[in-house]
């Protein structure tokens, strides 16, 4: 497997380029639009064509790329399927693989960050989003989001997997790249060390984030799969804005 992580310092977004080595195909997990050219020369310096974009959930902070790499590249878009986009060619379902040449992904929804969230498991690399970050978790007063589902999402579903499974998130405003499953269990302060359900519906309650900047604009623009919002300052359209902070607790 041909594998990258590449991030995106205005969102704090981390992009995953998955490759196949016996076919040239490609997929990117959470693309970025201010990104799309660095990816485009990434997949073409490593001789690879791409053949599919997955997005984890509809973003709050950052416009993703997938319409305008399936306009440059021919790509396929795939979206949950219970988001209903329908600007997707691909609904994912939990139970679904999703192949790519020999590669099988697997989604697992995991709902809570929001209702439609999805990781995606490829081996020993599990694909969190925002469900599950470096020592804390997305937040949940958004987008139908629930503390009570994501704490199942998380201990019941994720942290079955084995402790050595290399947790990469969708987000880390540290500098942190990877992590583990055993290594969250044990150390995160939301959601490991044994805290319980009410525990952490508690810490959620109280972490009183500020609106998010950007989310009036990147929810409808990723609804439509990556359209730039046309209320934005003209001299950064091509950019999609400059997202400022929209951290995701």
């Amino acid at each position: 497997m041909i594998f990258r992580q590449l991030f995106e310092p205005l969102s704090s977004t981390y992009t995953y380029l998955i490759g196949c080595p016996a076919t040239g195909q490609a997929l990117l997990i959470d693309p970025v639009v201010n990104s799309i050219d660095r990816d485009l020369a990434v997949l073409h310096e490593l001789g690879l064509r791409l053949v599919l974009t997955l997005d984890t959930h509809i973003h709050a902070d950052h416009i993703t790329g997938a319409l305008h790499l399936r306009e440059r590249s021919g790509c396929r878009i795939g979206t949950p399927a219970m988001d209903r986009l329908p600007c997707a060619d691909l609904a994912v379902e939990e139970g679904v693989p999703i192949t790519l040449g020999s590669l099988t992904l697997q989604a697992l929804h995991t709902p809570g960050h929001t209702d439609g969230h999805h990781a995606y498991l490829l081996g020993e690399r599990l694909f969190t989003g925002d469900a599950l970050l470096i020592e804390g978790c997305g937040r949940t007063d958004f987008q139908n989001g629930s503390a009570a589902d994501l704490y199942r999402s998380v201990t019941g579903k994720l942290f079955a997997l084995p402790d050595e499974q290399l947790v990469y998130p969708g987000h880390d405003y540290q500098g942190r790249r990877v992590s583990s499953i055993g290594q969250e269990k044990a150390r995160n302060p939301r959601l490991g060390a044994g805290r319980s359900q009410a525990e952490f519906e508690q810490i959620m309650a109280g972490l009183n984030l500020p609106y998010p900047k950007f989310i009036d604009h990147a929810v409808p623009g990723n609804r439509q799969c990556g359209v730039c919002p046309t209320d934005l300052p003209e001299q950064l359209q091509a950019y999609c804005g400059r997202m400022t902070e929209s951290v995701q607790g």
